[in-house]
Parts: C-alpha cells; structure tokens; sequence
C-alpha cells in the first residue's frame, strides 16, 4: 500500500473518531485530544525540522546546475528564462484569481481554523517599501536568518550563493555540489523516515480537527480540493493563447496535438510517462524540429513545473483564509516570488516530499500557520491530477515557443 493511501485512510479515520468523540465521547473526547494533540505537534515539527536546510541545498544545486546549461548552450539559456518567466507568471495568476475565488465561494462556514486547529488567529498587515523593510531581505547574518525561519532570506542566500558557485573553479565547485548534493541526500532520509509515521501524524491531527470542527473539516477538504484544481486549470488555460501568441499556432491545432499527451498524465500523474506522446506530438502536429526538442523536451521536464507555484501560492492563499490571517499586498507579492523560486527545488522529489518543500517555505514566507499542510496532502492525490496535465500542456507549449522564436519560422493558423 502506498504511503499516500496510507495517509487517506489515516485521515479518514481520525476525522471519523474525532467527530465520533465530538458527539458521544462525553468527558472522554477532551482527554482523547489532549493525547493526540502534542502526538500530531510533535510529528510536524519533525517535518519542520528539515526544511529549511533542505531548501539551501536544493536551490544552490539546482540553480548551480541551471546556470552551467545556460552558459553551455545558448537555446537552453533561452529556456530557461522563458521558463523562469512563466513561473513568475503563473504565481502571478494565482495571486490575482486566489482572493477573488475566495471571496466569490468563501471557506464554508465553520471551517475557519478547522483543519489547522491553530488557536487565535492573526494579522499579516500590509507595509510600505522602505530601506529598512528591503534590507531586511538581505541577510546579514544567514546562519541566524535560517536559525529564526526567515524563508525570504535564506532563498535569497541561496540563490547568490547558486550563481556563486558557477563562478569557481571547476574542481571547487564540483566538490562543494557533491557535498550539498550528499547533504540533501541525507536530509531526504530524515524527512522519509517522519514521513513513514506521517499516518500517525496525520491520524492525531485529523482527530483534533474532527474533535472541534466536526462535520466542518471534511467541507473545508472538499472546498480545497475544488479550489486548487480551478487555479491549475485557470493556468493549463492561459497556456493556449500564450502558445497561439508566441507558437504560431492556432489554439485547436495545438489542443488536438496536446491531447494524447494529456489523456496519459491524467491517467498516470507522471509527466515522464507522457513523453513519449509529448515527442510524437513535437514530431507530428506540432511540427517542432528534433534539435529543439532533444533539449528543451527534457528540460521542461526536469525542471518546469508551470502549476507548481499557482497551485503552491493557492494552498498558502486557502490556509491563510481558513484561519482568518488577512494578507497584505506585499506579502502576496513576497509569496508569489517565493512560489516561482522554490519550485526548483521540487526537481526530481517524491510528491510527498515535494509538497512540502515547495508550500512550507510560502507560508513560512508569507506568515501561514503550517499545520494543515499534512492533512492537505492526503487529499493532493485530486489537484495532483490537474497539476500534471497542466505541466505536460506547457511542456508542450514551451518546446513549441522555443522553436518558432529560434528559427523565426512562421507558424500556420
């Protein structure tokens, strides 16, 4: 069984007691909660634990590794901005639709705090941009800015720190990837072995949530669900146009071509599965020449992801107006630049795992509660459906815009 069936049925089944104990557990559902309480706290932490030099490492590899394809070719380093560009994008479109979707079909009611079981909550004002507030992000001292959480300056570390490395030797900075390379190796152990009592985690969570919310919690999942999945398909969406504006080519043609591709990932939740129907699709109606597709294709693969940050942004959007924390402008706009740069650090991670390196850091960012991450993943299996549809569209989408601004060739409608 695998372990994201294994946090569902956790799930199901600690929602079911706590409302049981809700309402006929008497004396007893209080004492019940008092156990499961600390029990569900303790395992967070643990997944907190991890985290913040997880993203260090991931970000300085990832983005040491981006650069040196960059320079090494020049049609990769035009990928690589464009798929920079559409990452900051989507993010952007996520923070646009989020509040609005929100304020047109609002939390259900009652479920204000039910999934967290967070105690009062709180306020993220807006502030102006000044000196102090911007050299606040720069980290004078990073190892006390991680110490503390501060997510916004160990990204931005991370990233000068990246490019950095790309400028030292190359034995130097062969041996300083290794060792980050191994450091993430080793936290991923860290994080499988919380991951392995993340059922029990998720039971004692989802008991204290069922315990004070009752029937709440399960409408709010629900909610979620729906609302995730309309801000991936809000964004699978855009890429048409996009593709008919800068592909030169018309949006049906493009949407017949994509579709043996998308039929696949909706099936499997793999966008390697679907390559070989994303290749035949470059090679046939697409009409994209082999010597940009042998290098974009699998770039866009490896590293774009086009519904991971509107989809993580979502999650911080939706557990922030679940317990009542009112965003400013600029933390918004803080989320979506964490939201487009974290999501290279989901390369090559298990979804589990990936789900919490690309939304912790956004709602640590934006000053989230986290503890309904864990009870949000065992429902991801739904969003994650639309999320992977989207990515191979845009894949697509990408190799197609690639080509035609390479070469100048002049698409047919």
């Amino acid at each position: 069984m695998s372990l994201t069936i294994r946090i569902l049925i956790a799930l199901l089944l600690g929602l079911a007691s706590g409302i049981a104990l809700s309402e006929w557990g008497g004396a007893l559902d209080a004492d019940i909660v008092d156990i499961a309480q600390p029990i569900g706290k303790a395992w967070l932490n643990g997944l907190q634990m991890p985290l913040i030099p997880l993203i260090f490492s991931l970000l300085v590899t990832g983005v040491a590794s981006a650069a040196t394809t960059a320079r090494t070719s020049g049609m990769a380093g035009r990928a690589l901005l464009l798929f920079a560009l559409m990452l900051l994008g989507s993010a952007s479109v996520a923070a646009l639709i989020g509040p609005l979707l929100l304020h047109w079909w609002p939390v259900p009611a009652g479920a204000i705090g039910a999934l967290a079981g967070a105690g009062a909550t709180a306020d993220v004002p807006g502030v102006r941009p000044s000196a102090e507030w911007l050299l606040g992000f720069i980290p004078a001292n990073p190892i006390r800015s991680a110490a503390e959480g501060q997510v916004v300056a160990v990204v931005l570390f991370a990233l000068v720190f990246g490019f950095a490395v790309t400028r030292i030797s190359d034995d130097r900075r062969v041996a300083l990837t290794g060792f980050l390379a191994a450091l993430v190796d080793t936290l991923l152990v860290v994080v499988g072995w919380v991951l392995w009592l993340a059922p029990i985690g998720v039971f004692a969570l989802a008991l204290v949530a069922g315990s004070r919310s009752g029937l709440a919690t399960a409408g709010a999942l629900l909610h979620y669900i729906g609302f995730i999945v309309l801000i991936c398909l809000a964004v699978t969406l855009l890429v048409y146009p996009l593709v008919m504006g800068l592909g030169r080519i018309a949006p049906g043609r493009f949407a017949r071509a994509a579709l043996p591709a998308q039929i696949i990932a909706f099936s499997t939740q793999s966008s390697i599965a679907s390559l070989p129907a994303m290749i035949a699709a470059s090679d046939g109606p697409l009409e994209v020449r082999e010597a940009t597709r042998s290098i974009v294709l699998p770039l866009a693969i490896s590293l774009f992801r086009i519904t991971s940050p509107p989809a993580n942004l979502g999650i911080a959007l939706y557990v922030a107006a679940m317990n009542g924390v009112a965003l400013g402008p600029l933390q918004i706009v803080m989320g979506v630049l964490v939201a487009a740069v974290v999501s290279l650090a989901a390369v090559g991670l298990p979804s589990q795992i990936t789900f919490f390196t690309t939304t912790g850091p956004i709602c640590l960012a934006m000053g989230v509660p986290v503890e309904a991450l864990p009870l949000l993943l065992a429902v991801e299996t739904v969003p994650d459906i639309f999320r992977t549809v989207g990515n191979v569209t845009a894949d697509m989408g990408v190799t197609r815009i690639i080509d035609r601004l390479g070469s100048g060739i002049q698409g047919e409608y």
